[in-house]
């Protein structure tokens, strides 16, 4: 049962995230419950939905994002996002369940996705606290200094999104899919 109250629909949500909720149906057809239920602070729907749509136009790919994704989430143990991520992984990246595996261990069967994969397991893995060979291994697979910077914001929106999930206790409104780990 979650923990934070979840609207049942657009309209019982806040005023001022409706019309949040309602951009957010009309690019996904839907509006998941992790939405909505961030809904119930208008201020937090805006800030991740911002960040989101500022990420979507950065340089990494889609498919990159989603293999982030699913890292962080298997690393964080957070079943929402581990459904959600799996599925859009499926649907939207045209990952492959090898894919899907390999990223849920921390890697990639592309080797320069591999590079951004294993790098944010280590951002996760040791707080930020990297060392320069870690840095230097990922400019040597092809990532600049912004691509980078995009790797380690993907790595802290999704944290985010896998504290919030795991705190409210979200009901899985994707495929379930359970983190390894737990």
């Amino acid at each position: 049962m979650p923990r934070i109250y979840t609207p049942e629909n657009i309209e019982t949500a806040p005023q001022a995230s409706q019309a949040m909720l309602m951009d957010v149906k009309k690019k996904l057809g839907v509006v998941p419950n992790l939405f909505r239920m961030v809904s119930t602070s208008p201020s937090a729907l805006e800030g991740y939905l911002s960040l989101s749509e500022a990420l979507g136009k950065g340089k990494l790919s889609a498919s990159t994002r989603e293999r982030i994704a699913l890292a962080v989430a298997e690393l964080n143990g957070c079943s929402y996002c581990l459904s959600a991520h799996t599925y859009l992984g499926k649907n939207l990246a045209k990952l492959d369940d090898a894919e899907i595996t390999a990223n849920r261990n921390g890697a990639s069967n592309d080797p320069k996705a591999d590079a951004a994969v294993r790098f944010a397991v280590k951002v996760v893995s040791e707080r930020g606290h990297l060392q320069t060979s870690d840095v230097d291994a990922i400019k040597q697979a092809g990532y600049d200094d912004g691509q980078i910077l995009e790797i380690v914001l993907h790595v802290a929106l999704n944290t985010w999104t896998n504290y919030i999930n795991e705190i409210a206790q979200t009901e899985i409104d994707f495929p379930v899919v359970r983190p390894n780990q737990k």
